[in-house]
């Protein structure tokens, strides 16, 4: 998962369990290695981070490359993991949590759920029985929420209470086609579109959720993209992430660039600055 302040970039890596940051300009990156999947990176409002590792929400120090353990979820299920998370624009971290997977996409299916931490540290689960949580975002007016589950091939909306936090009204707004994969990470641009990182699919996807089209492809020379976050001065630059588990040498070999991270630019279209979390 993507965090992309103006002058800094963000990113975890699930199977390394490296939270890593980037300054603009810079070649090199600086990391930090956890002992345990990291598998979201958001701001925090008090300075630092707020990240989902293992099945914890918890605070990670930058500088003293310490962290401090928030919350448990899942604790009846040893085999689930956080995956994707996002901070609302009223500075609540809403993210999911799945089963490990055995190979990529392939898992004992309907064991995570969906859970906000609040500002006060208290959290709340929305659902359960979801296959793979990933990508999340909210409408311009913050209305409506947008959320994947990855293997129903589907970018769900409901309706959203900013004031509360609750979720209503669940419904489709786009099915993907067999051709563009599977839906994963997520964001939305100034002018309400959504970007959805597609798995499997070698490409990124831009989708008018009103109504219910695919309006842009942005094919990439990969095909194990995972999410995606608007960067850059003036938020105009996709960045686009990528996977290489389980591919092999002939895989990888047909795939050189697997595992990197991509810069677009020239799209036309400008991101949402990030939500820091409030707590």
């Amino acid at each position: 998962m993507l965090t992309q302040a103006p002058l800094l970039l963000s990113w975890a890596g699930l199977a390394s369990s490296l939270c890593s940051c980037q300054q603009p300009g810079e070649w090199r990156a600086s990391f930090c290695k956890l002992d345990a999947p990291v598998s979201s990176v958001s701001l925090r409002k008090s300075g630092d981070y707020i990240i989902t590792l293992g099945t914890q929400f918890a605070g990670l120090n930058w500088k003293k490359k310490t962290v401090t353990t928030i919350q448990h979820v899942d604790k009846d299920k040893s085999n689930n993991r956080f995956n994707d998370g996002k901070v609302d624009p009223a500075g609540r971290l809403f993210a999911g949590t799945m089963a490990e997977e055995i190979r990529p996409a392939v898992l004992e299916r309907q064991q995570g759920s969906l859970y906000t931490l609040f500002p006060d540290h208290s959290v709340v689960k929305h659902f359960d029985k979801v296959d793979i949580s990933n990508g999340l975002d909210w409408s311009l007016d913050h209305k409506t929420f947008f959320y994947i589950d990855s293997l129903s091939y589907s970018v769900d909306a409901f309706d959203y209470d900013l004031q509360t936090g609750k979720l209503a009204n669940r419904r489709s707004v786009y099915k993907l086609e067999k051709e563009e994969g599977i839906p994963d990470g997520m964001c939305i641009d100034t002018d309400g579109k959504l970007w959805v990182a597609c798995y499997s699919g070698g490409r990124v996807i831009r989708i008018d959720p009103e109504a219910g089209k695919c309006i842009q492809t942005v094919k990439l020379p990969v095909s194990a993209t995972t999410s995606c976050s608007f960067g850059g001065k003036d938020y105009s630059e996709l960045y686009v992430t990528s996977a290489c588990q389980g591919m092999d040498d002939a895989a990888l070999s047909q795939e050189p660039k697997a595992g990197n991270i991509f810069r677009i630019t020239g799209l036309g279209v400008k991101g949402i600055p990030p939500h820091s979390y409030a707590g």
